[in-house]
């Protein structure tokens, strides 16, 4: 049983980096919320995906700061912000009313957690 979960595991990690590098090309689709996912899985799936994961540029670029240290650049935070806002404002444009109130109070948290939790550092410390 646990052979068959580790293989869903990694399974859907490559799929979440897949989503993730297409979300690199494609500015309505965030990026690095499926690569963190594309990380977790692939640490719970596969201990050899897991290291190759984080030995690739793409780990390296859009993940390690914020693994390593919890902080993002300020270019990285009004990039998620944004995306996430217009993914807000379509869901609540098509929602019945209390998925509305749903969606605003997840809203209100996802940016108390972004501009109070996410420490912020300057572009030249992230590279």
């Amino acid at each position: 049983m646990k052979r068959i979960i580790n293989g869903i595991c990694v399974v859907l990690a490559f799929v979440s980096l897949g989503i993730g590098c297409i979300g690199i090309i494609l500015p309505v689709l965030p990026t690095t919320p499926f690569l963190l996912l594309a990380v977790v899985l692939f640490a719970k799936g596969s201990e050899r995906f897991h290291r190759w994961f984080l030995s690739t540029r793409l780990y390296q670029r859009h993940l390690e700061n914020f693994v390593v240290s919890r902080s993002m650049t300020r270019a990285a935070k009004i990039k998620v912000l944004a995306t996430v806002t217009v993914l807000f404002l379509i869901g609540i444009w098509f929602s019945p009313v209390f998925a509305k109130v749903i969606i605003a109070v997840v809203a209100v948290f996802h940016y108390v957690y972004f501009l109070f939790g996410i420490r912020t550092i300057p572009e030249e410390e992230a590279r």
